[in-house]
């Protein structure tokens, strides 16, 4: 898929998706497919569902967590494979964090505030997953911060020379 920060899930059904189809989510539910997303900042969130052997990749920037492209997903996944939230198992993996995460006025009014302040993406979206009923204790959260520790990739330290992080999942 063509990562372009929205809130779009591909049910994938095991066929291969057109190449370069615009999305930030994709499930599945067959065995041996492997999903995954790019990042360098934004938020990569893996859920596997065991009871009904599902999964997703999510790639979840501001602009898709302001459009709860997680709990879509989850929906996504739901309609598809009967998956319930209290299943999931989730992976929160590492993105900017808190520390190094400003955004000015108009990305902060996406989530309730009027000034500029530091976001914490994580957070948000594993209180996104809570309301959408993921027990806190399935959720696992990185606190690794891209931006502070160059082992990762993080395009607001490395602007264009960036490269991508790849978090995936495999249905076994």
């Amino acid at each position: 898929m063509h990562q372009v920060h929205s809130a779009r899930v591909i049910p994938n059904g095991g066929q291969p998706t057109r190449q370069g189809e615009d999305a930030d989510a994709l499930i599945d539910n067959t065995p041996g497919i492997a999903l995954g997303v790019k990042t360098a900042d934004c938020v990569p969130v893996l859920l596997a569902d065991p009871v009904h052997r599902a999964i997703a990749a999510i790639h979840a920037g501001w602009r898709g967590t302001a459009k709860q492209i997680v709990p879509l997903a989850i929906r996504s996944m739901a309609a598809q494979f009967g998956t319930r939230a209290s299943d999931l198992h989730v992976a929160i993996g590492p993105c900017i964090g808190p520390c190094c995460y400003e955004v000015g006025p108009e990305v902060a009014r996406e989530f309730g505030a009027e000034e500029r302040r530091y976001l914490d993406l994580r957070d948000i979206n594993s209180q996104q997953l809570q309301a959408a009923g993921v027990p806190l204790g399935q959720i696992s959260i990185s606190d690794a911060c891209t931006m502070c520790d160059s082992t990762y990739h993080s395009f607001r330290r490395d602007r264009e020379g960036a490269g991508r992080m790849i978090s995936w999942i495999r249905l076994v």
